[in-house]
């Protein structure tokens, strides 16, 4: 088929948001020729890495929607905004390239005739794009953002953590019920990917559409074959990482490792605004010699100090299903984390720890409790190790691409059979009765 995919969000050299889109491309161009609208910024990385690997690529073809001076881009000052008060500021400049990629995404139909469409990235449910207006079926996903914070967790990220994550909740819940382009695009899309099962519910609470789960992200191509193992009298090398952000809470397990007198080592990969009082917290537990801080590592040195964990342990309050933990598993690293999120759905028995976390206090014990558990029993750790490789593979790139192609061929069965019983308008907008029934939540 051809495919027309819109990822604003899609470089092969980034993670999060970047990683996610490029991983979804790649993932579609197995089956499909893949037509990619994306944003400017990332040419020159896209265009270096097509010309180094020009065999890999072939059903690959990128689109760049022409940048305005008010389009987001990596740059110190729009860093500064997306980490202020003023962030919203950069939901209109996203909805003003969303109507660009429409419009070249429009005259790119007229000329090649797409079989399909399909939204990508970013990933949060508020801005699905306007191509579902070009009447050919309309896949949209992996979708997030729509769960809220639990209140509970929300005093555990300070003063000004807690102030963003309380505005968040309020915004995300008006949104979820007011806000017009989501009900549209639910309603007109063909098919519907939720990045977790507890998306999967709210998507189903608030709009009665059902959709299938895809993670958001996959194991990289780097995929171990063994896992590290521990000498006798070795510490215990633990691993975190992420963007040092209230709702990452490294504060967490800095305080259990504080109640763990074992032999341990923490390796801390990444930087934000909460390092500086992460470092301070660990020096005031008297903690600070036990701990690595890497700061900003480029992808290859991450995965490099994956490798050598023998745990990873994400402590995340807010997420979707995290590229790292992913990462971890492909790397044969069993992984401890909240039983919530996407990492209940990742994470299973067979290759780590889930635990509750119906308050941090009691968190912090249980996750104490869990490392000094698999620093004294290697075997077990072991097991979860080479259970950690075999569940990575449920996340690999062909496993990813093989979920695409069934729900595009839900897709395209759900299309032809709206279009047989006149459920679209000659635009491909459903009827206003469809509209109607899904306006309650």
């Amino acid at each position: 088929m051809k495919v027309l995919a819109c990822a604003y969000a899609c470089n092969p050299f980034q993670g999060s948001e970047d990683g996610v889109g490029w991983g979804w491309v790649n993932a579609i161009a197995r089956n499909h020729e893949v037509w990619v609208l994306t944003a400017e910024h990332h040419r020159r990385d896209i265009e270096g890495e097509l010309r180094n690997r020009p065999d890999c690529y072939g059903n690959l073809h990128f689109v760049y929607v022409e940048g305005k001076p008010w389009h987001y881009r990596p740059t110190p000052a729009w860093i500064r905004v997306e980490n202020s008060v003023v962030k919203p500021a950069m939901n209109w400049a996203y909805r003003s390239w969303l109507r660009g990629a429409f419009l070249l995404g429009s005259r790119l139909h007229r000329k090649i005739g797409f079989d399909l469409v399909h939204q990508i990235t970013y990933v949060g449910f508020r801005f699905p794009g306007y191509l579902w207006k070009l009447g050919v079926p309309f896949v949209w996903g992996p979708i997030g953002g729509l769960e809220n914070t639990p209140w509970r967790l929300v005093p555990a990220m300070g003063v000004q953590g807690a102030a963003y994550y309380t505005a968040r909740n309020i915004v995300n819940s008006w949104h979820k019920r007011f806000l017009r382009a989501p009900r549209k695009a639910f309603t007109r899309a063909s098919a519907v990917i939720a990045a977790t099962s507890g998306i999967q519910a709210e998507i189903l609470c608030w709009y009665g559409v059902p959709s299938e789960v895809i993670s958001e992200v996959g194991a990289p191509f780097e995929a171990a074959t063994e896992f590290a193992l521990r000498a006798p009298g070795e510490p215990l090398r633990i691993a975190w990482s992420g963007f040092h952000l209230p709702g990452k809470a490294l504060q967490l397990l800095l305080r259990s490792l504080h109640a763990n007198s074992g032999n341990w080592h923490l390796d801390i990969y990444g930087d934000g605004p909460c390092r500086g009082q992460w470092q301070s917290l660990a020096s005031r537990l008297n903690i600070d010699a036990r701990c690595t801080w890497h700061g900003q590592v480029r992808r290859d040195e991450a995965l490099s100090g994956l490798r050598r964990a023998h745990v990873f342990v994400i402590t995340s309050l807010k997420d979707l299903t995290s590229t790292v933990i992913i990462e971890a598993l492909a790397q044969g690293v069993p992984v401890i984390c909240p039983d919530h999120c996407g990492f209940s759905d990742v994470v299973t028995d067979e290759c780590g720890i889930k635990l509750p976390i119906h308050s941090t206090g009691e968190f912090e014990l249980r996750l104490a409790g869990a490392v000094t558990e698999l620093a004294s029993d290697e075997e077990r750790r072991q097991r979860l190790a080479a259970g950690a490789l075999r569940r990575a593979r449920a996340y690999s790139p062909e496993a990813k691409a093989e979920a695409i192609e069934r729900v595009y061929r839900e897709a395209l069965e759900h299309h032809r059979a709206r279009v047989n019983t006149g459920d679209f308008s000659r635009d491909g907008s459903a009827h206003a009765r469809t509209e109607a029934a899904v306006d309650q939540p």
